[in-house]
């Protein structure tokens, strides 16, 4: 019983955290080091992943099967997700990842990516995503994406960074953020679901499910009340809350 408690807490955390730009990665460390879960790993956190794939597919459903309308945005999408899955698939294979997992890393990237996302959105806005998302533009946004493997720097704070620098809107950057996310899920997703099969687990596959289920459902909620959010206001809350976390994990590793 335990277990599934474990799993929802952690649902909600990476349903919550995915989308906005403050860490889903950071905050599933960070909450469960203190609570010591026994359930959280790697291979949790990408079963997690999967149930956040599966909400912003089902959100941007119209989008992503409307091929005659979208066919060039989705390949331009594709291509800036290349240079994320090849940096991310050697850091697994060679363990590097894990080590990125501590508190220090985490307290630090929240506070300088945090800083920089507040110094990225007083950017002007002078593009419309609609009108001017070039491959180039797609591979600029791609390559920040890639710090966002290591955890505290926030996947959609950095592409939402890029996307302001740029001159996109919070809305256009935020869209952009979020159909990156799908490929770069759904590889994530493969490679978990594959370690999960080898394992031979079947309390892990079971809470494998239960993740998927609960994270979807967050991830959803989350994804529809933050575009909301940003039509009408900035990302300060979001960088205020980085900034106090921070200094907060900051003070713990150091004192």
């Amino acid at each position: 019983m335990l277990s599934s408690i474990e799993i929802l807490i952690l649902s909600m955390i990476q349903g919550i955290s995915e989308f906005l730009p403050v860490s889903s990665a950071a905050h599933l460390i960070l909450v469960s080091k203190h609570y010591a879960f026994i359930n959280q790993n790697l291979l949790i956190d990408i079963c997690l992943h999967l149930g956040s794939l599966i909400a912003i597919i089902t959100y941007f459903r119209n989008d992503l099967f409307d091929l005659g309308k979208n066919k060039n945005f989705l390949i331009k999408i594709l291509i800036g997700t290349i240079p994320i899955i090849p940096v991310g698939y050697l850091l697994y294979q060679t363990g590097i990842i894990d080590h990125l997992r501590n508190l220090k890393v985490i307290g630090w990237m929240s506070l300088l990516f945090g800083i920089f996302l507040y110094i990225c959105d007083k950017s002007k806005t002078n593009r419309k995503i609609n009108e001017e998302f070039t491959s180039k533009t797609a591979i600029f946004i791609g390559l920040f994406q890639i710090l966002a493997l290591v955890p505290g720097v926030s996947r959609a704070g950095i592409t939402i960074s890029a996307g302001r620098i740029l001159g996109y809107d919070r809305f256009d950057s935020a869209k952009v953020s979020f159909f990156l996310s799908i490929p770069t899920l759904a590889a994530a997703s493969m490679l978990g679901i594959f370690q999960i099969y080898t394992e031979g687990s079947a309390e892990l596959n079971f809470l494998a499910i239960v993740a998927v289920i609960f994270s979807s459902i967050f991830s959803y909620i989350t994804i529809a009340l933050f575009l909301k959010f940003i039509k009408q206001f900035s990302l300060n809350i979001f960088i205020i809350y980085r900034i106090i976390l921070s200094v907060f994990i900051l003070v713990i590793v150091y004192s």
